[in-house]
């Protein structure tokens, strides 16, 4: 089941005293923020839409000037909250290429069938993505997002096929 919302920030602090705040970005583009007009605020289990009236950057965090957050004290009451958009405004993806978080909880099926769990996080590190599998028992499998390695992702079947090249596992 795709996602409605996909998660694009998160609120770690203020900045200054006009009711800036900083945001770690969740986002491989970091001037994303850009082309955004409003996000979502997820607080108390709410989704709450704020337009977005600035856009800075200061130590790979975004800087966001939201209308109606004036000053520090505002601006504080949104720590530690995570930021949305709409699945339809994300941006269009080249082929073969997917969100994160349609991957996250497909099948992961061996080329020879055989189930090795879900895809249970997704990370880079630089050189290629890293798939963590999770099996029923809890163990987790790292797999690299290599073409050699991940042979098919079939969203609409929630199921991804892998090719163990001795050594992996």
């Amino acid at each position: 089941m795709k996602q409605e919302y996909f998660e694009v920030g998160q609120i770690v602090n203020t900045f200054g005293i006009k009711g800036f705040v900083k945001v770690k970005p969740f986002t491989d583009s970091i001037d994303r923020f850009e082309e955004l007009k409003y996000v979502l605020i997820q607080k108390d289990k709410q989704l709450i839409q704020m337009q977005i009236e600035e856009v800075k950057y200061k130590d790979m965090l975004v800087l966001l000037k939201l209308k109606g957050i004036e000053d520090i004290n505002m601006a504080e009451k949104l720590k530690g909250c995570y930021l949305k958009i709409k699945r339809e405004d994300s941006k269009k993806l080249p082929e073969n290429t997917y969100f994160i978080a349609d991957l996250i909880g497909l099948n992961v099926y061996t080329d020879e069938g055989n189930l090795l769990g879900k895809v249970d996080d997704i990370y880079n590190n630089k050189s290629s993505d890293i798939y963590v599998i999770k099996d029923e028992l809890g163990k987790q499998i790292l797999l690299p997002g290599t073409k050699e390695v991940i042979k098919q992702i079939d969203i609409e079947n929630e199921k991804i096929v892998v090719h163990l090249i001795d050594g992996l596992i």
